[in-house]
């Protein structure tokens, strides 16, 4: 799937970014994003940056992100099972 988006090519500029250059930084925005909201796996956060799972992992840990999100609530409910 393509997806287009439309900016002023000031954008750009200020981010001194090529086209490609900054559709990379997105898709990797949008991965972080949504993995660190617990919408998509690191499987599927690696695709969406366009990377393998390992470089995806290395991009968070340079990025000073979680590697690993955890869910409080569903760590207790299983610590109260065990």
């Amino acid at each position: 799937m393509e997806i287009t988006m439309k900016l002023d090519e000031d954008v750009l500029s200020a981010l001194r970014r090529s086209p490609n250059e900054f559709a990379c930084e997105m898709r990797l925005a949008a991965a972080i994003h949504w993995y660190e909201r617990g919408d998509i796996s690191q499987e599927k956060a690696a695709q969406v940056a366009g990377l393998n799972r390992t470089d995806f992992l290395l991009v968070l840990a340079r990025e000073g992100d979680d590697a690993f999100v955890v869910d409080f609530a569903d760590l207790e409910r299983e610590l109260q099972r065990g």
